[in-house]
This record gives structure tokens, sequence and C-alpha cells, in this order.
């Protein structure tokens, strides 16, 4: 994996998280806006609106990069639309950056061709 790519998929993983998060936020304050006198949808949404758009611009970016099978972009995708995806996108997404060092690391040392 060339540095390109490998900070493509960080960066994705890097919003995953807080995207998940303002979902879940943005989520409790909608609640609360009907059963309280609290009103912060409209600045929560504003904030889960701009990290949903950056993610979007990310999991293009790292799509198109990693050339992911159209299967594998569209989970992280449907992912970014579960309000805990985030989450699930992120630990995936550790994971695949954990093998492909490996791998990486295998072929330097000689182990595997490939």
């Amino acid at each position: 994996m060339d540095l390109k790519t490998a900070s493509a998929l960080r960066r994705l993983r890097l919003v995953s998280a807080p995207e998940a998060v303002s979902f879940l936020l943005l989520i409790t304050c909608s609640v609360l806006k009907r059963t309280t006198d609290f009103n912060a949808v409209p600045a929560m949404g504003m904030i889960h609106g701009v990290l949903f758009v950056i993610y979007v611009i990310f999991w293009a970016d790292a799509w198109n990069r990693t050339k992911w099978s159209v299967k594998t972009a569209a989970l992280y995708f449907v992912l970014s639309v579960l309000p805990t995806g985030g989450f699930f996108a992120d630990r995936m997404l550790r994971r695949e950056a954990e093998a492909s060092v490996m791998a990486a690391r295998a072929r330097k040392e000689g182990v595997v061709n490939a």
C-alpha cells in the first residue's frame, strides 16, 4: 500500500467515529426537542451534516485509491448512515490497515512473494 492510499484510509477512519457520535447526539437532541423545551437540533444538525459530507468525501477518495469492490465500498457507505455504523467502520478500517502493514513487512522481508 502506498502512502497516499494509507493516508486516505487513515482520514476515513479518523472521521468515522466523530460522525457516528454526532449522529447519536443528533438523535438525542431530536428526542429532547419533542419531550422538553431543549432545542439543539439546528446546531447539532449542522455539525452532523458537515461531518457526514466530510465522511462521504473521504469515503470516495479511499474507494478510488484502494480499488475496493463495489460490495466493500457500499458496506462502508451503509455504515455511515447507521447510527453506530461509524464505530464499526473505524474497527474494520483499523483491521484493514494493520493487515496491509503486515503484508508490506512480509514482502519487504521476503517472506511472501506478493
